[in-house]
């Protein structure tokens, strides 16, 4: 039986959340050795109890963290190697009363399944599904699973919402949104190890996903060109792109930053953001701060706090300064030259987002064309906004014309280094120009734009039924 943890995207991600559980375990245990350090040097002072109980309740707290995550690790490596991935319609639903929630429609399409997300907002919020959204799920809604966006890449424990008037409410919301009568998303296709498989093979799940049900294995790889209700063509993209806008409202305004092609590339917001600039300044006020608050000689237990404190900012400073002149003064002086580029190349685009991880992804396809034409490349972008709106400054319509610039670099794997210009203004690359032919490409499509099948005939007057 396929498993979704024999998909590699899956597994490597399971690995990164169990090394992420374990070393915040590690963490709070470290925290335990400084608090046995002052209680043999400073024994029965009144400040060394002090930090010696502030020690010791951090490190609880971080050691019950990290305890937390790697069970649930552990949870997900049981499910995610019992059972198999199956893609559903999915919506995410706000409730003052509940978690985080996303509803996700049953594969026979007339039930939906409310689910509460077990992970903090920093990881969730990435990762959200947009209005139109598809993810993948592994486990038993009655009791809990695993959902990760369409790849396996990243994932979510998920259980179900436990009170019953809450549910009906969550799933009342959902319906609202048109869930039941969506395109059902193309299952996980067959991938056959020998022999190769030659043509698509189909095997969606008709029966309520558990951890005991065989599915197919996972597969990114696209069905052939003659399935062109899946093939990611400019009018299916975008479409697509202009159903994920709606979930995307660009509130308020922002400053005109710099051209880098008449200053230099430290005086552009976005590309000092981009080198950490920003880490740095931030790392040095706060070894300022402790220097000042040294100078005032604090007495007894502040002494010690100050210089726990000096500690963690040196360290920051430390990282911050390492990664500024390693990697970020570096990869923007790429992206200032391929802006000097001289010859503009014109292109469609559509403007798409990762479920992965959020990051805007410009779909490009040739200048001239037809609503069938196949992409060319994919460029993923730095989110030029704020923290609060981090759209801000992204192309406003889904679809339209920009100019790339570039070319005269590559990366360590041999992808160009492209910078696009839209209304006179740069959009700094988050990542090199990528072939959409190549595989992972394809995969990264995939992700974007998940192929639907044509959606299910839904009685207008159906009630929606809740897993219970």
């Amino acid at each position: 039986m396929a498993r979704a943890l024999d998909l590699p995207e899956t597994a490597k991600a399971l690995d990164r959340y169990g090394r992420r559980a374990s070393a915040v375990v590690t963490g709070g245990c470290v925290l335990f050795v400084p608090a046995a350090g002052v209680a043999l040097v400073a024994p029965g002072k009144p400040w060394a109890d002090d930090l010696i109980g502030a020690l010791v309740a951090l490190g609880v707290l971080v050691l019950g963290a990290g305890a937390g995550s790697w069970f649930l690790a552990r949870r997900m490596r049981r499910v995610l190697g019992s059972g198999a991935w199956s893609a559903h319609a999915a919506v995410a639903v706000r409730s003052v009363r509940t978690t985080e929630t996303v509803v996700l429609r049953s594969p026979a399409g007339d039930g939906l399944w409310p689910l509460e997300v077990v992970a903090v907002r920093q990881r969730y919020e990435p990762l959200r599904p947009g209005p139109d959204g598809v993810m993948w799920w592994c486990g038993d809604p009655t009791r809990g699973g695993v959902l990760a966006p369409p790849g396996g890449g990243a994932l979510l424990w998920t259980r179900p919402v436990k009170h019953r008037r809450a549910r009906r409410r969550i799933v009342e919301q959902a319906a609202r949104t048109g869930l039941l009568g969506r395109a059902a998303p193309v299952q996980p296709q067959v991938r056959d190890l020998v022999p190769p498989v030659t043509g698509p093979v189909t095997g969606p799940v008709t029966g309520p996903v558990t951890a005991t049900v065989p599915a197919p294995r996972v597969s990114l790889v696209e069905p052939p060109e003659s399935d062109t209700s899946g093939a990611p063509t400019y009018a299916r993209l975008a479409a697509h792109a202009g159903r994920q806008a709606v979930a995307r409202p660009r509130t308020g305004t922002q400053r005109p930053e710099a051209d880098v092609r008449e200053v230099a590339w430290w005086r552009v917001r976005s590309l000092r953001r981009a080198a950490g600039v920003g880490r740095v300044l931030m790392a040095l006020a706060f070894c300022a701060a402790t220097a000042v608050a040294a100078v005032l000689r604090p007495e007894g237990g502040g002494l010690m706090k100050l210089f726990l404190v000096a500690m963690v900012a040196l360290a920051a400073l430390a990282y911050s300064g390492h990664r500024l002149l390693t990697s970020g003064i570096p990869a923007v002086r790429l992206m200032a030259r391929a802006a000097h580029s001289p010859v503009p190349a014109p292109r469609r685009y559509v403007l798409l987002h990762d479920p992965q991880d959020g990051v805007p992804v410009l779909v490009v396809f040739a200048a001239h064309g037809g609503p069938h034409d196949l992409p060319e490349g994919l460029l993923p972008l730095v989110a030029p906004g704020t923290a609060k709106h981090p759209w801000l400054g992204l192309p406003s319509d889904p679809a339209g014309t920009v100019e790339l610039r570039g070319w005269r670099d590559f990366s360590a794997d041999g992808l160009p280094v492209v910078v696009a210009r839209f209304e006179g203004r740069a959009l700094w690359p988050a990542g090199p120009y990528r072939p959409a032919g190549g595989a992972e490409g394809a995969a990264l499509l995939a992700r974007l734009a998940p192929p639907m099948s044509p959606p299910a005939l839904q009685e207008e007057d159906s009630a929606p039924r809740a897993a219970l």
